[in-house]
């Protein structure tokens, strides 16, 4: 069972890379320890800022030293970043095309019992509707390293939204079928077609393996692209199958679900079930917890698929 987060793994990567970049520059909001950010802080103490609860700053900052050729790392939580700071993310990053990348940490509902205050449900929505910003929900730890491997070759701005806990591996470490901004193919069959981003993706994994069992034979998109969207992979894959159904860690309107219902109704109509999280603040529990209630595990999701393909 792995036990290392996702935000770990970016930690070690903007490590890796500062020990031999000067230009790389990481941010936080009071969220270094949250962010598994403090060997990096204690490593390169003048490669990092600590600006406090101040993510309007946090994101000014960031675009600032960006525009003086810093390759500038702002994190925070998912649900402050994208909500307290969208008009900086807007204006200063996205508009004003500086190289900042947003590290969304604690994304979707990690914060748990914390409640709606601190789950981050519309950060998808939210952000993929500013034009030059780039969104990505990497599925585990092996993808995020590649992604953050990707993103630090580039300079352009984009929102990395990553969750709280470990999950559980869906690649080898050492065969990894990682293409930037193309979804990842898992199995190749015709019954269903399923679309996830982020931590569902490994429950769609496991429920694509409990409708295998019981002769249901399905393809899963590993989508951590949001935006850009891989279009041409769900045109490709949708109008090979019966039915189709995306799943999310996220509100209903505006997301994966919205994005992918947009352009399969434009292209190659097919039945698509979007399953997310409510329009309405969601359960007390812990993540796990919260996924079962709502159907978002690979149980609910295959009931789903059994129930629709009738």
């Amino acid at each position: 069972m792995n036990t290392i987060a996702n935000r770990q793994i970016i930690c070690e990567v903007l490590c890796h890379h500062a020990a031999k970049d000067p230009d790389i520059v990481v941010l936080c909001s009071d969220s270094r320890g949250s962010a598994s950010l403090s060997h990096f802080a204690s490593q390169y103490p003048g490669q990092f800022l600590e600006t406090g609860i101040a993510e309007q700053d946090l994101v000014g900052i960031a675009a600032g030293l960006a525009s003086c050729g810093k390759k500038a790392y702002a994190v925070s939580p998912a649900a402050f970043l994208s909500t307290r700071s969208y008009e900086q993310i807007k204006v200063d990053v996205a508009y004003s095309d500086t190289n900042v990348k947003l590290i969304g940490i604690s994304g979707g509902i990690s914060y748990g019992a914390l409640g709606m205050s601190h789950h981050s449900l519309q950060d998808v929505a939210a952000l993929s509707a500013i034009p030059n910003m780039r969104v990505y929900l990497p599925s585990d730890r092996h993808q995020t390293k590649l992604l953050m491997e990707s993103l630090l070759s580039d300079k352009k701005g984009a929102y990395i939204r990553v969750g709280r806990n470990p999950v559980a591996d869906n690649y080898e470490a050492d065969s990894i079928p990682f293409l930037m901004d193309q979804a990842t193919k898992i199995g190749d069959r015709t019954d269903v077609l399923l679309i996830a981003c982020g931590e569902m993706v490994r429950p769609a994994l496991d429920a694509c393996r409990l409708l295998e069992a019981e002769g249901i034979s399905s393809t899963l998109l590993d989508m951590y692209c949001i935006k850009p969207l891989d279009v041409s992979s769900i045109q490709k894959e949708a109008k090979k199958a019966g039915l189709v159904v995306t799943i999310e860690e996220h509100a209903p309107f505006g997301g994966l679900g919205s994005m992918v219902c947009q352009t399969i109704a434009s292209s190659c109509p097919r039945p698509v079930i979007t399953l997310s999280l409510p329009d309405a603040p969601v359960i007390t529990g812990c993540s796990r917890e919260v996924f079962a209630y709502y159907g978002l595990h690979a149980a609910g999701i295959a009931q789903t698929v059994r129930k629709n393909l009738k």
